[in-house]
């Protein structure tokens, strides 16, 4: 399993997803939706500081990682293994994706939807893609960084040994 990237931090807390929700600014794809929000020290502030009540700057704290992402999935998706599978597939295509092409200084939620288990990788790929393009925080990388923008390995992709290439067997060793 590869460590977090440092670029990428956590939504954990019940008021940082709401937050997000409340600028209803989302798009919504057959396999995921999409919701932003622009970094704000009002959320959090640094320690001993009074929240900023008109400065509108809108970068992060320094220190604060450029990229926020949260994942969700109600129990409409499915039962715990259901969504459990569909919140893995949208944390890595959020990792393949966002971390590359994903505009600095936004918080994103990843909603899982009841198609997000069972889409095509490469589908839900585009879902993201598309999302990020529609809301104008699609960035172009350089030539150079091609080797990060490869969609077509995630998990449950099949492999030219016919294995699923998630480690979880299957294909035929040493063939």
């Amino acid at each position: 399993m590869a460590a977090p990237d440092p670029r990428v931090g956590r939504l954990k807390r019940r008021p940082e997803f709401l937050a997000v929700a409340g600028t209803r600014r989302k798009h919504v794809a057959p396999g995921l939706i999409l919701q932003v929000r622009r970094h704000d020290e009002r959320q959090r502030p640094a320690p001993g500081e009074p929240p900023i009540r008109l400065g509108l700057r809108q970068r992060p704290a320094p220190g604060e990682p450029p990229i926020r992402l949260g994942l969700t999935a109600s129990r409409k998706v499915g039962n715990a293994v259901v969504r459990n599978r569909a919140r893995r597939r949208l944390r890595e295509a959020a990792r393949q994706i966002l971390t590359a092409h994903a505009a600095p200084g936004h918080d994103f939620v990843l909603v899982a939807r009841a198609a997000t288990a069972e889409r095509p990788w490469t589908e839900l790929v585009g879902d993201l893609i598309a999302a990020l393009k529609r809301l104008g925080l699609w960035r172009d990388v350089s030539k150079g960084d091609a080797s990060r923008n490869e969609v077509n390995g995630g998990p449950n992709a099949v492999t030219s040994n016919g294995g699923t290439g998630n480690g979880s067997g299957g294909g035929e060793v040493g063939a």
